[in-house]
Formats: structure tokens, C-alpha cells, sequence
């Protein structure tokens, strides 16, 4: 199991974000997550929405470090990238 997660450079209600996506099922991803306790409302269609905070838990838990742009290439590669508005959630 490969999890991969952004720098939190991402600025939203007051802090920064990281995406942490899988680039094989979103159940990897969702059991990884759960994991680490990070509630189910973190997830928004292709990804969890990790507080900077988080992110060395995160890190230190197994997932690997990557760039933003890479996030968003192995989310296409997989064939699980959701854009906005694409449908209801994958849960």
C-alpha cells in the first residue's frame, strides 16, 4: 500500500492543507485515513484534506512525500481523479 501526500501549501479557514490521494482505490485510501483517525469529512472526491498539522503524522504513518503536480498526476494515471461537479462522492 502506497500512499502519497502534497506539502501543505494549500490555505483554506485560516491554516494550510495537504492532499492525501492513493493511485490504486479509494479504499486503500479511506482505510489508510482511518487509520490515522482523520474523519471520513476530510475526504472531498478524490482525496483527503490534511490540516499542516496532520502532515508529519502522516509522513511518519508510510505515506510518501510528493509534489503538488504529482498528486495530481497519479490521480489521472490511476484513472481515480474527480473533478469538481463530477458526480456524487466515492465512499
Amino acid at each position: 500500500m502506497t500512499l502519497y501526500i502534497d506539502p501543505p501549501t494549500w490555505p483554506g479557514h485560516g491554516r494550510l492543507w495537504s492532499h492525501l490521494v492513493s493511485d490504486v482505490s479509494y479504499d486503500e485510501l479511506h482505510t489508510f485515513a482511518a487509520g490515522l483517525g482523520v474523519p471520513r469529512r476530510a475526504f472531498e472526491r478524490d482525496h483527503y484534506d490534511i490540516p499542516s498539522h496532520r502532515y508529519a503524522d502522516v509522513v511518519a504513518a508510510g505515506a510518501v512525500e510528493v509534489d503538488s503536480r504529482q498528486v495530481v498526476r497519479l490521480l489521472h494515471g490511476s484513472g481515480l481523479r474527480r473533478r469538481k461537479g463530477s458526480g456524487p462522492q466515492a465512499f
